[in-house]
């Protein structure tokens, strides 16, 4: 196994590897521990006391992030019609229905979020295995396919910070939850968005502890043990 760098050891340093950190105290902690020319990314990983086999223990939602994600979001919409034009006013960056769809399966994926009316599925659902691998296949589940009317506001939502999670094989969440030139306060926010979501799509089928750990960490650098406790009881003011 690869030994880390001087600088990942350094900041290693700055965290006590027994103790579990409250999320104020972990958030201002995660942002010494950047030690990269780029602006790293702050992500948290929930390790979920589920089964992935188990089809009534999936966890999947959106959370919407107030501080944001720190980066421009490209918005495509598949519509056509009326929802179209709605789509186009709220300020999608791309609008179309099979001129788009020829685009993707030529290789085109100039976007960041994929949002569907639900009669462009029928169509969409030929790019699955195209934009299943990359995340980007518009989804009920996600928030994703919407009624023309709910347009602005998932359009809007997707601008601000909008950040899906959802349960993987290992039975772990990653999200992404701002970057580390974010004030703490930001992260702060964005973290207490996440837990607030998670905690309250609890699935029917859930047994026993349903968060066993929590960490928190920049792109490159060491994890950060959150304290369960005061993490899971977050919400916002």
């Amino acid at each position: 196994m690869a030994e880390h760098g001087k600088k990942y050891q350094e900041t290693a340093k700055l965290i006590e590897p027994s103790k579990a950190y409250g999320p104020q105290e972990a958030v201002e902690l995660v942002k010494k521990t950047t030690h990269t020319k780029f602006d790293e990314t702050i992500e948290l990983h929930l390790r979920m006391g589920l089964d992935p086999r188990d089809a009534t223990q999936q966890v999947r939602g959106v959370a919407i992030l107030p501080g944001g994600l720190g980066k421009q979001v490209r918005v495509l919409v598949f519509a056509q019609g009326e929802a179209e034009r709605t789509a186009k006013e709220a300020g999608a960056d791309i609008v179309g229905n099979d001129d788009i769809i020829k685009q993707i399966e030529g290789g085109w994926l100039e976007f960041d979020v994929a949002i569907a009316t639900p009669e462009m599925m029928g169509k969409v659902g030929r790019l699955g295995k195209i934009l299943g691998r990359k995340g980007l296949m518009p989804n009920p589940k996600a928030g994703t396919v919407v009624a023309d009317d709910d347009l602005p506001r998932v359009i809007g939502d997707s601008r601000k910070g909008r950040v899906e999670y959802k349960l993987d094989r290992t039975a772990i969440i990653h999200v992404p939850v701002g970057k580390a030139s974010f004030a703490p306060d930001a992260l702060l926010a964005n973290l207490t968005a996440i837990i607030e979501a998670v905690v309250k799509a609890k699935p029917a089928g859930a047994k026993g502890q349903y968060v066993k750990s929590a960490y928190i960490k920049t792109t490159m650098g060491p994890s950060i043990k959150l304290d369960l406790s005061s993490t899971l009881t977050l919400t916002a003011a």
